[in-house]
């Protein structure tokens, strides 16, 4: 399973780990404090994260995931610490709106896998967190405090982290240079609005995204929650109004 995850160190202890080969680059993001580490999000789960995660530290690690979508959490196997949000419970106990079939077909068929890895066999990952979020929580690390975010729209339990002491916002699937998604009948395009509107407030100097291109300027926090206001306006915040591209960014409805 070696050379699924890139590795790169953001700053002294923090790490991105990246699954670039698969279509959709996820990042997970390694936070170390004094005391012990968090997690955010663990990709797909056809590679042994953990491994990694073993290499770069021996404290203990809490895994948390932005949201319930398969290539958030395959790798939560490995964490028995771990925290979820509480509108997606169901989704970690065999209610996921999205049969493994689909699942399949849209997250593993443009995948470059590992070395013997069967593609059939992947399941989505079921268990029980040791911690039910809300948001409004402070994860205390040790010398190191990460806020977090209530912030649906692309899933009903969608968080973002936050970390004012650096300006680091970790986005998941709010925010990332892409397309966006929020046409599945889980996804409510009003509250990734007022999601925007929420993360555009916060004095951010870094945006971490769970996709795609790591070089995302703060800028583009207003830019989206001025360009889904403009949709509102016009009565386009809808499901099945269509796409609209940004340019370096675009929104499916």
């Amino acid at each position: 399973m070696s050379g699924w995850f890139t590795v790169d160190r953001l700053d002294r202890d923090t790490w991105i780990l990246g699954e670039y080969r698969h279509w959709e680059e996820t990042h997970c993001y390694l936070l170390m404090g004094k005391d012990r580490c968090l997690l955010i999000d663990t990709g797909l789960g056809i590679a042994d994260i953990s491994q990694e995660i073993q290499n770069l530290t021996d404290k203990p690690v809490t895994a948390v995931a932005t949201h319930i979508h398969w290539d958030h959490i395959g790798g939560h196997r490995y964490f028995p610490d771990f925290y979820a949000h509480e509108a997606e419970l169901d989704w970690l106990r065999g209610g996921f709106p999205i049969p493994l079939p689909a699942v399949k077909r849209m997250g593993l068929d443009r995948c470059d896998p590992p070395e013997g890895y069967d593609v059939e066999t992947y399941e989505l990952f079921q268990g029980t967190p040791t911690r039910v979020l809300h948001g409004r929580e402070v994860l205390d690390l040790g010398g190191r405090r990460i806020e977090v975010l209530h912030t649906p729209g692309h899933s009903p339990g969608h968080l973002c982290f936050w970390e004012p002491q650096r300006g680091y916002l970790f986005t998941g699937d709010l925010v990332y240079l892409d397309v966006l998604l929020a046409d599945f009948p889980s996804t409510d395009p009003a509250a990734y609005l007022r999601s925007l509107e929420q993360t555009a407030a916060l004095p951010v100097q870094r945006i971490l995204p769970g996709h795609h291109r790591l070089d995302v300027p703060p800028e583009i926090l207003p830019q989206m929650r001025d360009a889904f206001r403009d949709l509102n306006e016009k009565g386009q915040l809808r499901h099945g109004s269509g796409a609209y591209d940004f340019g370096t960014w675009s929104v499916r409805l």
